[in-house]
């Protein structure tokens, strides 16, 4: 393909998919990789043609060292020479990934999408277009599909989502790289792109090209025709779930002297409506109260979808805890999602809750608090916290995390400490999943420490003597 025939695929593609309009401010991500350069040069081609204003943002990782200095002094230099506005932000993406328990790539991800968004208000800019590809969003629906994925994960890269745009989802990664070439246009290649330690590389670099060349080589293309049909089911079935919560839902905003969730909504769907649905209609049921109780569009995962679902109501479990603040409630006729006041599920462990009565609050952190000391009240980390918490005995997988961010299994501690094993099964634990916060009377896990990067604190106590009642 020559790169004038590149140039007009994007050019309708953008027009297909109504990206821009005339007047628009557009912000492109540039790292200076083949794919982030194709971007630019395309779109400064393109601008006049659009009614487009152009401007573009870099960030630097700070990692690869020399590596990541010769990107950002190259996207300065392509940018000089066009005459695009250029902004240029510097983070230590290692540091904030290690801060907050997330991969690398995550907290890139993460800090390049907060950057550009300041970028964009700063430029006045309405858009803001990323240079992910078809072979980008193929490697997504695999990525998705070997984890566990919902519809919407297999879905691919959308072209549009909210103010981001990704032109050249249109073109393969091979085509890219055709009009650069023809252009004369050099690009700077990162060196990571070629390591198989990332499971997204090992995708690249083996699967799909071994599956191309022994299987069909036009693979890719249909990786992401069923990706658009993934895409329709899940709009169909999310709107399906707008319709049945417009029609037999109930909301009610919360009063103004709610706390830090006055903007929330308590919301609750008879459980005879609820229960006559599909499984899969159910799940796109919890994740639309989800969104509206939060306030703002919100995803859950699969395990909390799962946990509402198993709910029955009183006589058996009848509450869940989800992200976001809010819990789940299954009563006699009614299921509900608001925000919660008390974190810990009163279904999960009803026994060990009677045994070993507890107290929780949270806290906003403010630098120089003092941890408590006492052996009964203990801080954790609120924002680490994913799932649902019990408090319980130890059961078979248990695990908490020491020094040096290893595990270590409950029974090789129990073990480490000489605890009777006699005296092991009453051992209260606060649990998230198999991962025990709080060895009651003993210790904590180091993952869910308080530290400077902190918002807020989950305090829990354990109520003794007169307390109890």
């Amino acid at each position: 393909m020559t790169g004038e025939a590149v140039k007009q695929r994007v050019r309708e593609y953008m027009r297909s998919w109504e990206m821009t309009e005339p007047g628009d401010g557009l912000l492109a991500g540039v790292s200076g990789g083949a794919d982030s350069v194709c971007l630019l040069f395309l779109l400064d081609e393109l601008k006049e043609e659009l009614g487009i204003r152009l401007a573009a943002f870099h960030l630097n990782h700070g990692l690869r060292g020399a590596e990541a200095d010769r990107d950002e002094a190259y996207v300065k230099e392509i940018c000089g020479r066009l005459g695009i506005p250029l902004a240029v932000a510097h983070e230590n993406v290692a540091e904030y990934a290690a801060a907050r328990g997330i991969s690398g790539e995550e907290a890139g991800r993460i800090l390049r999408y907060e950057h550009m968004k300041e970028t964009a208000e700063q430029f006045s800019c309405q858009k803001t277009a990323t240079a992910h590809h078809r072979d980008d969003s193929a490697e997504t629906v695999l990525f998705n599909m070997f984890r566990g994925s919902g519809l919407k994960g297999l879905s691919g890269i959308r072209p549009v989502r909210g103010e981001v745009i990704r032109p050249l989802l249109c073109l393969s990664r091979a085509e890219i790289a055709g009009y650069l070439e023809e252009r004369g246009i050099p690009w700077c290649e990162d060196s990571t792109n070629g390591e198989n330690v990332y499971t997204r590389n090992r995708i690249r670099n083996q699967l799909l090209p071994w599956v191309k060349e022994n299987i069909n080589a036009r693979a890719p293309e249909h990786i992401l025709a069923a990706a658009e049909l993934a895409a329709q089911a899940d709009a169909y079935f999310a709107e399906l779930a707008e319709k049945l919560l417009a029609d037999a839902g109930d909301l009610e905003r919360l009063p103004e002297d709610a706390g830090d969730v006055s903007e929330a909504l308590a919301v609750s769907i008879p459980t005879e409506i609820f229960d006559r649905q599909p499984p899969v209609v159910q799940g796109y049921l919890v994740r639309a109260m989800v969104s509206r109780a939060a306030g703002s569009p919100r995803d859950i995962s699969a395990k909390h979808v799962e946990a509402v679902r198993a709910l029955t109501g009183p006589g058996g479990g009848t509450e869940a805890v989800l992200p976001y603040g809010l819990r789940a409630v299954r009563g006699y006729d009614r299921l509900e999602v608001a925000p919660e006041k008390r974190l810990l599920s009163r279904a999960a462990g009803e026994r060990a809750l009677e045994a070993f009565p507890i107290k929780t609050r949270l806290l906003p952190y403010k630098k120089g608090m003092e941890i408590p000391k006492n052996q009964y009240t203990k801080w954790f980390d609120y924002d680490r916290i994913k799932g649902a918490l019990s408090v319980r005995t130890r059961e078979s997988g248990d695990y908490l995390m020491i020094a040096g961010g290893k595990r270590k299994l409950l029974k090789r501690f129990f073990i480490d400490e000489k605890i009777p094993e006699e005296k092991r099964a009453s051992i209260p634990l606060l649990a998230e999943g198999s991962h025990v916060l709080w060895v009651m009377g003993y210790r904590t896990s180091e993952f869910y420490k308080i530290t400077e990067n902190t918002r807020t604190i989950l305090e829990v106590q354990v109520c003794k003597g007169e307390e109890n009642g």
